[in-house]
C-alpha cells in the first residue's frame, strides 16, 4: 500500500465562481487560478499523483498553458486517476479536509463526496471530506483564502 499528501491553497477573488469538490458553492467570491482553482480537487490530485511517485499537479498541467485555462479539475482529476491506473495502481480511499472561515460547507460536503467518488469510480464510503476552519488565523481565518488537504491511499491493481 502507498500513500499520497496533497496540499493546496488559492485566494479569493472577485467575479468568479467558488468551485470546490466538482460543486459550484453559493458565495460572493470564487477562487483565483488558472483552472476552476477548485482547491480540493487539486490536493487530492496531488495526493494521487504522490502515492505514486508521479510528480505533482503543476508537472502535469502547468499553469499558464492555454488548454489548462479554467478547465474543470474534475476533468483533471479524470487524467490523474488515468495516470496512477496506467502505473498499475488501484485507489483505495481519499481523506480530505477543506479549511475555509466562510462559506459553511455542510450541505454540500455529500454531493462533493458524490462527485469526487464517481470520477475516481469509488463508492462514497471510500471518500471523506470534511471541512474545518482557521479559527481566524492567518490568510484563512481573515477569509482571504480557501486551503485544502487530503490523504490518498493506493495499493497495487490486481486485475492488471
Amino acid at each position: 500500500m502507498h500513500f499520497g499528501i496533497g496540499f493546496d491553497i488559492h485566494p479569493f477573488i472577485e467575479g468568479r465562481k467558488l468551485v470546490l469538490g466538482g460543486v459550484e458553492v453559493p458565495f460572493e467570491k470564487g477562487l483565483d487560478g488558472w483552472s476552476d482553482a477548485d482547491v480540493l480537487v487539486h490536493a487530492i490530485m496531488d495526493a494521487l499523483l504522490g502515492a505514486a511517485a508521479l510528480g505533482d499537479i503543476g508537472v502535469h498541467f502547468p499553469p499558464g498553458k492555454p488548454e489548462y485555462k479554467d478547465i474543470s479539475s474534475l476533468d483533471l482529476l479524470l487524467r490523474v486517476k488515468q495516470m496512477v491506473a496506467g502505473q498499475g495502481w488501484a485507489i483505495q480511499n481519499i481523506d480530505a479536509t477543506v479549511i475555509t472561515e466562510k462559506p459553511r460547507l455542510r450541505d454540500h460536503i455529500d454531493i462533493m463526496r458524490e462527485k469526487l467518488g464517481k470520477a475516481l469510480g469509488l463508492h462514497i464510503n471510500q471518500v471523506s471530506v470534511k471541512a474545518s476552519t482557521s479559527n481566524g488565523v492567518g490568510e484563512i481565518g481573515q477569509g482571504k483564502a480557501v486551503a485544502a488537504l487530503a490523504i490518498a491511499s493506493l495499493t497495487r491493481d490486481t486485475n492488471t
